[in-house]
């Protein structure tokens, strides 16, 4: 249904939002509801005209880099003469002088401390509970539960505990904590006795021997009684494990220590996701993204649920107490520290009407939104607390260049004042997911040198906006080509040295991308090192059981040496970065290939868009054509739907393939969700909502904002609801 307005001053408000704000948001603080609607019309009329500018100058840009594909063909191998034509036109910046970023009241999780790092979608409360508790996770129950222990000789994950399985699972967890926690003689697997002494951790051998680690300041303090502690806390690479003892537990009985499980610092940071992982079209959805966050920032979130016939309720985890080896109180948080992902500078919501009855930029209704809202948080009236240093931190996606840069910073330090918050409370972690931003990363962090606190990579938007681009310069290589291509290796190094050579090392961090298959932890925990060790302090998992399993890695690479090593190489090239991934030789794909590519990205979009426009679900574990389970998001959705757009217009399909191609995989598609009761199947009328958005994604993406998928997915999921 649309929103229904109440009229503030100029503008017209969703009664769902302006009963939110007075009812939840402003009881508890210092500011009235006159004040924040007169500061909110004010920042619009302000900022608006040049949130609008920006999007022009983009659509400059690229009718620019479109007309010079078209009347230069292949003269971008060129890459001087490319380069000089990117630089007229204002997209490719000189840079200037070196300088450090000085970003101050940074929590340590952000600042020096490298681990994992959750997104999740904020409108699912559970799940944005979830993650907020993923600071600790159990390692035995993630090596338990996945792929990480066979299955083999009896070993099956399936059904009531399985002895077998638990005991490979005990044996996985004491190698990792010898391999990082080493003990001055033996190991872990002939210990049989905790006890502290005079602050020293002292470890009872089967033998009778008495040995302590090799390096007694990783032990931190405990929990229960000196001579029988029930925790023992260790820290290793400034990530804590926790040893847990219960010799009455059913698993610490059949341990010699009563060793009942190990838990891992696991999800340091997690970003409370407004954006890419959310379908919020309209005043009624924003006021659900906004109220979790509420509760969040003020502590006091629940969620009920039933699980396996039992009625739950999931709040937020308290602070976790230890006596510290000197005997102090120690307290260490029991929850990751929360950033906040706000949308981008395109999409406008319905959400508030300006004075001319325009859809404001919801960019600006988030700013607002969710920086009053973490208002409670700095406030301390509740004992959950997120940022001891009395920051808000907020994610930035989708920014193109520096100056879209500045109009943040601008618009926060606005925001700020109408807050009556100290300027820079609210930071800005700068997603570097456009090419525009990627080539001018350095001038992009050196605006926002005083808030930057994050600088990411992200494959699927960064390469949905590079086919989107170049999408005059010809057919673009396969996708699953695109990770060995020179533009992408070099876009991830240079990403890292750029943070590096602006002083990110111990103030800020550097962030790689999503592993995208929950179900396949033992594969990310072979391959995943490769995050830490390019120098990056945190890396997005796809799960809390990912994070414990991920959290490892930093125990095994102090990303910090990594980082000083790092510093001493030779910056990645800008001229890699620029070498389009066009195919050399168009005519070699075999009609085979190219329908085999054409499955595989109409598959995706079907099986996401139709959860997106149908049920509102932004993201979710969507099964491939060949039944993989893979988180999909918006990002996905771009590459795929760029992908088809490309080869489309370069005529290596044709719209005919492409709509018979959509057809068959919707059958596919509703096949793979014939066990959702509220699913809507697409065949075999195709003509669903649903059905229709994934078609003009596909169809229409050449046209689209930047290849951007939310005008299409907006427009079709507001038909849907209405």
């Amino acid at each position: 249904m649309a929103d229904k307005y109440i009229t503030k001053g100029s503008l017209s408000v969703s009664t769902d939002l302006e009963l939110f704000l007075k009812s939840e948001v402003l009881p508890g603080l210092d500011l009235s509801e006159e004040h924040f609607w007169i500061s909110l019309e004010q920042i619009i009329a302000e900022f608006h005209p040049r949130n609008k500018e920006l999007l022009e100058i983009r659509e400059s840009m690229q009718e620019q880099i479109d007309a010079w594909h078209i009347a230069h063909p292949g003269l971008e191998k060129n890459l001087d003469v490319y380069k000089d034509f990117l630089k007229d036109i204002g997209y490719l910046l000189e840079e200037s002088e070196d300088f450090s970023i000085s970003t101050q009241n940074v929590d340590p999780e952000i600042s020096s401390i490298a681990g994992p790092q959750l997104v999740v979608p904020i409108s699912n409360a559970r799940f944005a509970l979830n993650a907020a508790n993923a600071r600790w996770g159990s390692l035995y129950d993630a090596l338990y539960g996945t792929d990480m222990i066979s299955e083999e000789d009896g070993a099956s994950r399936a059904g009531a505990y399985n002895p077998l399985r638990g005991d490979k699972v005990i044996e996985f967890a004491k190698k990792f904590l010898d391999e990082n926690f080493p003990l001055e003689s033996s190991s872990y697997v002939e210990a049989n006795s905790f006890n502290i002494n005079n602050g020293l951790l002292e470890i009872g051998l089967m033998s009778g021997e008495i040995t302590t680690l090799v390096n007694s300041e990783q032990f931190q303090g405990y929990q229960g009684t000196s001579d029988q502690p029930s925790g023992v806390l260790l820290k290793n690479n400034s990530l804590h494990a926790e040893i847990q003892i219960d010799p009455n537990h059913s698993v610490g009985a059949t341990d010699p220590a009563g060793i009942k499980d190990v838990l891992l610092e696991s999800a340091i940071t997690t970003i409370q996701d407004c954006e890419d992982s959310v379908a919020a079209v309209d005043g009624e959805d924003k006021v659900s993204v906004y109220r979790n966050w509420l509760g969040l920032m003020k502590g006091d979130l629940k969620e009920t649920f039933m699980k396996g016939g039992v009625e739950m309720t999931r709040s937020l985890n308290a602070d976790r107490n230890y006596t510290a080896s000197d005997g102090s109180n120690l307290t260490l948080s029991g929850r990751s520290l929360m950033l906040v992902r706000n949308v981008g500078h395109l999409m406008t919501s319905p959400a508030i009407l300006d004075q001319n009855g325009q859809e404001i930029p919801e960019g600006i209704l988030d700013a607002m939104f969710t920086i009053c809202i973490a208002m409670h948080d700095l406030n301390g009236d509740s004992d959950i607390k997120n940022s001891q240093a009395g920051s808000i931190y907020i994610v930035k996606p989708k920014m193109h260049g520096p100056d879209e840069v500045q109009f943040t910073c601008d618009l926060f330090s606005a925001v700020e004042k109408s807050l009556n918050l100290s300027q820079l409370t609210a930071k800005v972690g700068i997603m570097d997911e456009e090419r525009r931003t990627t080539v001018n990363l350095k001038e992009c962090i050196r605006i926002a040198k005083d808030r930057v606190i994050f600088i990411n990579t992200g494959f699927l938007d960064r390469t949905g906006d590079e086919i989107h681009t170049s999408m005059e310069a010809g057919p673009m290589i396969p996708k699953a080509e695109m990770k060995q291509q020179p533009w992408i290796l070099a876009y991830e190094d240079w990403n890292v040295d750029s943070g590096l050579e602006t002083g990110f090392k111990g103030n800020a961090q550097i962030g790689k991308g999503m592993w995208a298959m929950p179900d396949e932890m033992l594969n990310m925990y072979k391959t995943k090192t490769m995050h830490p060790e390019s120098g990056a302090n945190c890396a997005w998992v796809p799960s809390p059981t990912g994070a414990t399993l991920h959290a490892m890695h930093y125990h095994q690479i102090l990303v910090s040496d990594r980082q000083q090593i790092l510093l001493e190489r030779t910056k990645a090239s800008l001229n890699d970065i620029l070498t389009i991934p066009v195919m050399s030789e168009p005519g070699s794909l075999s009609p085979e290939d190219i329908q085999m590519e054409l499955d595989n990205n109409a598959q995706g979009i079907l099986g996401y868009v139709v959860r997106w426009v149908d049920q509102g679900v932004g993201c979710s574990k969507v099964p491939d054509i060949n039944n993989i389970g893979l988180m999909e998001d918006r990002a996905t959705c771009r590459i795929s739907s760029q992908h088809i757009a490309n080869w489309l217009h370069h005529s290596i399909c044709s719209a005919d393939q492409v709509l018979e191609t959509m057809k068959r995989m919707a059958m596919v598609v509703d096949q793979q969700n014939s066990g959702d009761p509220s699913y809507q199947p697409m065949a075999p009328s195709y003509e669903g909502v649903a059905f229709k958005a994934a078609c003009n994604l596909a169809l229409e993406g050449r046209v689209q904002p930047s290849g951007y998928t939310e005008p299409i997915l907006h427009e079709m999921r507001l038909k849907f609801k209405a």
